[in-house]
């Protein structure tokens, strides 16, 4: 397939010139963009969903959790996929695969089909999300790396704000399928930029993320099971104490034999799933704590501010789409004004002195 065809990062840059970084940062915001549509957009037809399919607010929510969980644990797969496959062709399948959930959900007449094309878009959501990090990371210089990152930030953050008001108009308009049809457009729009810019070598001078080890298989199965705990503890919580401390408990096992694993790995030079050296660093450790805040704020209000409009106070999915709508444009303006400011460097010696974000999982 041509997509898929080798097309080392030199050779790009020599045929797009010194811009190229731009138009490659470019052609991965397009498809970030597509991976979040979904994550908000559904949203507001959730209420929809839960009167087609009969469902009560305890199975309606995993239409939103089960994108949550699966994205979660894709991103912890990317960099081996990024170092086994390559950039493009991890990206241009990753969006095959998005859109091939987005199809799938809205042609699904069970709801059990519905929650599979979830975790397809959930899946291929996580693994898009952490590519422009190492783009920016290894195609652009230290001191052009925060404008890099707002102006992607500007664009990622008109999605949330944009795909529930669209949503909401779509819902009233056509009903709730058409939701998971918006992605179509921007993921065939995202294949096309991939084939023209997207290289299948790390971009940049680095040849960082080149090769792979052993997928971390029993990692990657721990974390799952932790964190499919955490939510259904959560869920049963409700109903029986018991059984939610018993899940709950599960959970926190799974999470600690996850720990021991990966530290287990480190020490015998094996390639982790997760390097949990970077919580040594400080800055890393905060820029997670304000991520988790700003995910929980976000992804939370997402759902629960549509849902609450329409059941609660009876208004219309587009009412509800367009209250998300000014929060989001505010902070859409914020970012590119914040990532212009000089960002300090990590100390020297530590494990992410160089960067503290996920490319350091490649080295």
């Amino acid at each position: 397939m041509p997509l898929l065809s080798p097309s080392p990062a030199a050779a790009l840059k020599a045929r797009y010139g010194e811009h190229y970084r731009w138009l490659l940062l470019m052609a991965v915001m397009v498809g970030t963009i597509a991976s979040i549509i979904p994550s908000t957009s559904v949203n507001v037809a959730i209420p929809a969903m839960s009167a087609f399919f009969q469902l009560g607010q305890e199975r309606a929510q995993w239409i939103t959790s089960t994108f949550m969980v699966a994205s979660t644990v894709a991103m912890l797969v990317t960099p081996w996929l990024l170092g086994r496959f390559g950039y493009r062709a991890t990206y241009a399948w990753a969006i095959g695969l998005l859109m091939l959930g987005g199809i799938s959900g809205g042609f699904a007449q069970h709801f059990e089909l519905l929650l599979f094309s979830r975790v397809a878009e959930g899946l291929a959501a996580g693994i898009i999300q952490p590519i422009p990090a190492v783009i920016i990371l290894y195609a652009f210089q230290p001191n052009e790396q925060g404008r890099a990152g707002g102006i992607f930030g500007m664009g990622v953050v008109l999605a949330p704000a944009l795909a529930p008001a669209l949503g909401g108009l779509l819902t009233d308009w056509m009903g709730w399928r058409s939701t998971f049809f918006m992605v179509v457009p921007p993921c065939l729009l995202s294949l096309w930029l991939a084939w023209k810019y997207v290289p299948s070598s790390a971009p940049g001078d680095s040849t960082s993320g080149e090769g792979s080890g052993k997928l971390d298989v029993l990692g990657l199965g721990l974390v799952s099971a932790g964190t499919l705990g955490v939510l259904n503890a959560l869920v049963a919580f409700h109903h029986s104490h018991l059984k939610a401390a018993l899940l709950a408990g599960m959970a926190a096992v799974c999470w600690l034999a996850f720990i021991l694993w990966q530290q287990r790995l480190l020490r015998t030079q094996r390639k982790p799933l997760m390097d949990l050296r970077l919580f040594a660093t400080r800055p890393f450790v905060m820029g997670c704590i304000v991520a988790f805040i700003y995910g929980t704020a976000m992804f939370g209000s997402t759902y629960l501010l549509p849902v609450f409009i329409q059941m609660g106070l009876g208004l219309s999915a587009s009412y509800a789409g367009n209250l998300l709508l000014p929060a989001g444009l505010i902070l859409a303006i914020t970012i590119p004004w914040v990532g212009a400011w000089p960002t300090p460097s990590p100390p020297t010696g530590s494990p992410a002195s160089a960067c503290c974000c996920w490319p350091c999982l490649l080295d």
